[in-house]
């Protein structure tokens, strides 16, 4: 088996047992029906989902979808509340209270800059270089921005580099394509720029791993809409990262 196979085969685990839960509850309660309200960060809602959307209007066509992009934390803390039913998310494996969660895939993040920044010259880019650069948020509030920071020392104020904030995906392409600064986003949302050359990917790696997942309330781990799409999104999704490896 491939590293890339070993590191896909506990997802891979995952997608049966989530496909029988999902089977069970179906059989129990009858088909999948209703209105599910999803919470989505935009680079998944853009580059990871679409997939699972058209997925799920063929196969469950009495689940009707309502799909809302925010922040990771915003859409966690509006699913704790009722006001989402689940939300998918990019973050590192942790406990989140009131909440069942269940991860999709690893999350691979590069960091990128247009082919004219003076990083691009560099073999090899140190902390503290980085530390002299505009970063540029394209998704306010996603925890792989405070991740970020924290590996270079910049989690305080008075260390904090200058930040071009725009909380857009495409702004913030364009933006690090315009040689504004540099930019961590996901693989998935930037392979397109970084085979045109539009964007190059700088030789920094990030010291942690951040994943794409779905939480739900506890006390909706019945309802057979939830069951059948966290199962179709585990089976898409794997899908996907399958079809890029």
């Amino acid at each position: 088996m491939t590293s890339a196979g070993v590191e896909l085969l506990p997802f891979a685990r995952n997608i049966i047992s989530l496909t029988e839960k999902a089977r069970k509850a179906i059989t129990m309660n009858g088909e999948p029906h209703g209105k599910v309200v999803i919470g989505s960060a935009q680079s998944l809602t853009d580059y990871r989902l679409l997939p699972l959307i058209e997925y799920m209007c063929w196969r469950y066509p009495s689940v009707q979808l309502s799909l809302h992009s925010r922040n990771a934390l915003s859409n966690l803390a509006a699913v704790r509340d009722g006001h989402l039913d689940c939300a998918f998310f990019v973050g590192p494996i942790e406990p989140r209270d009131g909440l069942e969660t269940t991860v999709l895939c690893p999350e691979p993040m590069v960091l990128v800059s247009g082919p004219n920044h003076m990083l691009t010259q560099r073999s090899e880019i140190t902390d503290d270089e980085l530390t002299r650069c505009t970063v540029i948020r394209a998704e306010n509030g996603a925890s792989y921005h405070e991740l970020f920071e924290q590996a270079l020392g910049l989690d305080d104020a008075e260390s904090r580099t200058p930040q071009l904030e725009l909380d857009s995906v495409d702004a913030a392409k364009r933006a690090a394509a315009a040689g504004l600064g540099v930019a961590l986003m996901p693989e998935v949302a930037v392979a397109a720029e970084l085979a045109d050359g539009r964007l190059v990917r700088l030789p920094w790696s990030p010291p942690f791993r951040v994943y794409t997942q779905f939480g739900w309330r506890q006390d909706n781990s019945t309802n057979p809409a939830i069951t059948a799409l966290v199962s179709a999104a585990a089976q898409v999704v794997s899908d996907q990262v399958a079809s890029l490896t």
